[in-house]
């Protein structure tokens, strides 16, 4: 699931991100939540958060699943259901994504969803440069027009 930026994350680093991740739930600073299938199965994770980037507030999306349950268009779905869940919430205000540009899914998903594609940028993932597709869409304009 992490080859598009790099591969994993170092395995001593996920207690501390993990505790991050739980810290910013409980206050809701961030929202997390699995990926299930219509049976119930963890499939992935989906969240939205708020960070600095280069001196502004900025929020973002991200998305994983599994591999053996892509292509089933479980990540869309969740993309869609949490964009929708951001618009009636109204404090998330645009929302940018940052897959890599090599992840055609990902990107697909950005498209299909009415995302607007910015550009490109180059992220530092643990010292690994990652080319990275930059899309944005306001939650409430996209739930206005469905």
């Amino acid at each position: 699931m992490m080859a598009e930026l790099g591969g994993p994350q170092p395995r001593e680093e996920i207690p501390d991100k993990v505790r991050r991740d739980v810290a910013s739930v409980e206050t809701d600073e961030g929202w997390i939540s699995v990926i299930e299938t219509e049976d119930g199965e963890d499939a992935g994770s989906i969240c939205i958060w708020q960070h600095d980037d280069r001196g502004e507030t900025l929020s973002e999306i991200g998305w994983m699943v599994l591999r053996e349950f892509q292509g089933r268009g479980l990540g869309k779905a969740a993309t869609a259901a949490i964009l929708d869940r951001a618009a009636v919430d109204g404090r998330w205000g645009d929302v940018h994504a940052f897959p890599a540009v090599t992840n055609a899914p990902s990107n697909g998903i950005c498209r299909s969803l009415g995302f607007t594609l910015l550009g490109t940028v180059d992220d530092d993932w643990d010292g690994r440069i990652v080319t990275e597709n930059h899309w944005v869409i306001d939650p409430a304009e996209r739930l206005a027009r469905a």
